[in-house]
C-alpha cells in the first residue's frame, strides 16, 4: 500500500489508502501509533487509537469501501483524517460546539459513532472532496497536564477510561474458526457488561443455513423478558442476520457502548460470512471436478443415468430424478433416488403421476420450455432441461429437503451438474451408436455359422473390444476336398481396418472356391494388399482340411501369424507351423507349409494376438499360459474347448481387453 511521507522537518505527515477489509482498523492504529512515537507524543496514544479505531471501523462497516487515511503531527498536536469513497452524504452532524446533551442516549443514533470523537477531540470536523468524503479530529499536546476528556455521565454512574475504551476495540480477532469466532465475540460480550455494568448479555446468529437464530456468545446471566434491555442488530449482509442483547437499560453508556460492540462484532461476521462462501464455492467446484471425472468414467447409458441421482442426493435435494425423451418426445422415467429408501416406491408413484398438476407435467413444462420449472408440495422442488449439443434430452428434477430451501449457489451448480449429466448422456450415447455400428460391421466380417460336419468339430469364440470394428477374423471355407480354416489379424482398427478385413476375406473365398492352391491364394491375397490396402497389413494362419480315413490331414500355412497350438486326445500339447511373411508388407513372401495329423480325439488351437497379449498390468498372458491352458482340455468337444479358453483368457485380467480375441477349434471327433 503507497505511503506518502511529509517534507517538513517538525512535522510528521503519513498517507495511506487501505482496503476495506477487517484488518484495516488494526494497519489503521500501527500508522497513528508510528506517528506519536517519531513525533514524541506518546501522551496523546490512548485517545489517538480509540478515535482512529471508531473512524477507521465505521468507514469499513458503513462505507464498504477503500479508505485513506492521513496522519499529520506536529510539536502541539495530532490531526487524523479518515477519508471513505462511499456515495452519499457524511453523518449527519456539522463542524460545531462540542455535545452539551448530559444523557448520551438523546444522541442520534447515526451520531453515536461521532461521540466519542466530539468528547476526546481538541477540534473534529469533516471534509468533502470530488472522489470522496471523510471525517478529521486534533488532538492538542498539552505538556503539564494529560488528556483526561471524558464523556459526560449521568449521576452516579461510572465513567469509562480512554484505557477501558481502546482495550474494549483492540480484542484480538484473529480467528476463523468457529470455536474462535464465539471466543472473541465472548470476549466482547465480558469487556461490554464490565463497562456498562450489565448482568448478562447475549448475540444471537442466523446465518441462512436452515439451523435457524442460535446463541453464538453468551456473558452471565440470559436478558429476562419482563425487564429493560437493549437491543442492537448486526450489520451483516444475508443470509447472516442477528442481535446482540444486553440485560441494561438504554440510559447512559450501555447503548452506544452496545452498539459499538455491535458494529465492531458485525465487521468480523461478514469476514466470517464471505470466508464462509469462499470455501462453500470451493467445495462446489471440487463437487462439480469430481462429479464430471465420475460422468466421465461411464459411457454406458444406463449407467451413467443411473449415476446422477446418486450424485445429487442427499447433497443438493431429498430425492432426485431424470428423465429421457423418447423418438416421439415423450418424457420416460430413466433413474430416481430418495434420501429415504423407504420413500422410492412412493417417489416411483407420485412421478408416474398424470394430470395438469402432476410433477410429470411440470417436467414436459421444462422440456418443452427449455428453462427451469418449479413445483410445489407434496414433493416441492424444480426442474431443470437437460440438453447437449443443442438437443433437448430430457430433465433433472431435484426435491428440496424439508427444512432446507434451495439457495441461489446450489441452483447455480444444479444447472451445471444438469449440463455435465446431459452432455455425459449425450456422449454415452454416441458411444452406444458407434459400438453398435461397429459390432453390426464386425459381424458382417464373421461367418454367421461355422459348418457342420459328421466326425469334425468346429468352434470360435470372438471377444470385440472398444467402440471400433477390429481388424480380427476367422472363416471355414468348404473346399472341393475338405475345409479352408482362415484365422486373421489385420492391423490397426476402424473403418479403414475393416475394409482391408472384408477384402482379404473375399479375396480368399473366391480363391478358394476357384479352387487355388494355398500358396497362390497367400500370393494373390498379398499383391492385392500391396496394391490396395492402403499400406496395412495382415497376418494369416490358414490350413487346409482333408479327411485320410478316420485321420484329418492338416496343411498349415503361417503369414507372419503365431503358431498354433495342437492338443492330443492324451493331454499332450504343442506348437505346430512354421512362420512366413505377413501379407501386404513386400512384394515377395516366404510361405513354408507344415504338415499335421489329427488322429481321433485330436484339436488344433488356432488363435490372434488378442489371446497371448492379454495384460495385468505390465504382465502378458503369453504362449505359455496359453499351452498350459489348453492341456486339461484334451477330450472335450471344440466348442467347450474355445469357451474355457475365452473364459481363462479374459479372467486373467480385471481390465478390459485392448485388442479383440479371436479363437477358432478344429477337433476330429473321429
Amino acid at each position: 500500500m503507497p505511503v506518502e511521507v511529509g517534507p517538513t522537518t517538525n512535522a510528521h505527515v503519513r498517507r495511506v489508502r487501505l482496503p476495506n477489509d477487517r484488518r484495516t482498523p488494526a494497519a489503521a492504529r500501527a500508522l497513528v501509533r508510528s506517528v506519536l512515537e517519531e513525533a514524541g507524543l506518546e501522551p496523546l496514544v490512548n485517545e489517538a487509537l480509540l478515535l482512529t479505531t471508531e473512524l477507521s471501523t465505521n468507514a469499513v462497516v458503513h462505507a464498504g469501501t477503500e479508505l485513506d487515511i492521513e496522519v499529520a503531527a506536529d510539536d502541539a498536536g495530532l490531526t487524523v483524517t479518515v477519508t471513505d469513497f462511499a456515495p452519499g452524504p457524511v453523518e449527519e452532524l456539522a463542524v460545531g460546539p462540542r455535545n452539551e446533551k448530559s444523557d448520551i442516549g438523546e444522541v442520534a443514533e447515526r451520531g453515536r459513532g461521532l461521540l466519542l470523537v466530539d468528547h476526546f477531540a481538541s477540534r473534529w470536523g469533516t471534509v468533502h472532496e470530488g472522489t470522496g468524503k471523510g471525517v478529521w479530529f486534533r488532538l492538542e499536546h498539552r505538556a503539564a497536564t494529560p488528556v483526561t476528556a471524558a464523556l459526560p455521565v449521568t449521576e452516579g454512574e461510572p465513567t469509562p477510561s480512554v484505557g477501558e475504551l481502546t482495550a474494549l476495540l483492540e480484542v484480538d480477532p484473529s480467528r476463523t474458526t468457529d470455536e474462535g469466532l464465539a471466543d472473541f465475540a465472548t470476549e466482547l460480550l465480558v469487556r461490554l457488561a464490565r463497562l456498562s455494568g450489565a448482568s448478562g448479555a447475549v448475540v444471537r446468529l442466523d446465518r441462512g443455513d436452515g439451523s435457524g437464530r442460535m446463541v453464538l456468545a453468551r456473558h452471565g446471566r440470559a436478558p429476562r423478558d419482563d425487564a429493560a434491555t437493549i437491543r442492537v442488530p448486526l450489520a451483516v449482509h444475508r443470509p447472516y442476520a442477528g442481535e446482540l442483547e444486553l440485560d441494561a437499560s438504554p440510559d447512559g453508556y450501555a447503548l452506544p457502548l452496545a452498539t459499538i460492540v455491535a458494529e465492531r462484532l458485525s465487521l468480523h461476521l461478514e469476514n466470517d460470512r464471505l470466508r464462509r462462501a469462499d470455501l462453500r464455492r470451493q467445495t462446489w467446484l471440487t463437487f462439480l471436478a469430481e462429479a464430471s471425472e465420475l460422468l466421465a468414467q461411464s459411457l454406458d447409458v444406463n449407467l451413467t443415468m443411473a449415476l446422477i441421482p446418486q450424485l445429487v442426493v442427499p447433497r443438493l435435494g431429498q430425492w432426485c430424478a431424470v428423465h429421457t425423451t423418447d423418438a416421439w418426445g415423450r418424457l420416460q422415467l430413466a433413474a430416481a433416488t430418495h434420501a429415504d429408501e423407504a420413500a422410492i416406491s412412493q417417489l416411483h408413484g407420485t412421478l408416474s403421476e398424470t394430470g395438469p398438476d402432476s410433477i410429470l407435467s411440470r417436467l414436459e413444462e421444462a422440456s418443452r420450455l427449455g428453462q427451469q420449472v418449479m413445483f410445489g408440495t407434496p414433493s416441492e422442488g424444480f426442474a431443470v432441461p437437460l440438453v447437449a449439443r443443442g438437443q433437448r434430452l430430457g430433465t433433472l428434477a431435484v426435491g428440496r429437503h424439508p427444512k432446507h430451501r434451495h439457495d441461489a449457489d446450489e441452483v447455480a451448480v444444479l444447472e451445471d451438474v444438469a449440463r455435465r449429466a446431459a452432455l455425459a448422456i449425450d456422449n454415452a450415447r454416441i458411444h452406444d451408436e458407434r459400438r453398435k455400428v461397429a459390432r453390426t460391421l464386425q459381424a458382417s466380417l464373421l461367418p454367421p455359422a461355422l459348418p457342420h460336419v459328421d466326425g469334425v468339430g468346429f468352434a470360435a469364440e470372438y471377444v470385440p473390444t472398444g467402440s471400433e470394428v477390429g481388424g480380427d477374423f476367422y472363416d471355414v471355407v468348404p473346399a472341393d476336398e475338405g475345409w479352408v480354416v482362415v484365422v486373421g489379424d489385420v492391423s490397426g482398427k476402424g473403418v479403414q481396418a475393416a475394409t482391408v478385413t472384408g477384402l482379404v476375406r473375399d479375396v480368399i473365398r473366391i480363391l478358394v472356391d476357384d479352387g487355388k492352391p494355398m500358396t497362390e491364394i497367400l500370393c494373390r491375397v498379398n499383391r492385392t494388399l500391396v496394391q490396395r490396402g492402403g499400406g496395412r497389413y495382415c497376418t494369416l494362419a490358414m490350413a487346409s482340411v482333408t479327411r485320410d480315413g478316420d485321420d484329418l490331414r492338416v496343411c498349415l500355412h503361417l503369414a507372419g501369424h503365431d503358431r498354433a497350438v495342437l492338443v492330443r486326445a492324451d493331454g499332450r500339447t504343442s506348437f505346430v507351423g512354421e512362420g512366413g511373411t505377413a501379407l501386404g508388407l513386400l512384394e515377395t513372401i516366404a510361405s513354408p507349409d507344415a504338415a499335421v495329423t489329427l488322429h481321433a480325439g485330436d484339436s488344433l488351437i488356432f488363435y490372434t494376438d488378442g489371446v497371448t497379449e492379454r495384460r495385468r498390468g505390465r504382465e502378458l498372458f503369453g504362449t505359455a499360459r496359453l499351452k498350459q491352458a489348453a492341456e486339461p482340455l484334451a477330450g472335450y468337444p471344440a466348442d467347450v474347448m474355445a469357451a474355457r479358453l475365452r473364459s481363462t483368457t479374459i479372467n486373467f485380467s480385471v481390465e478390459e481387453p485392448r485388442d479383440d480375441i479371436a479363437i477358432l477349434v478344429l477337433r476330429n471327433d473321429g
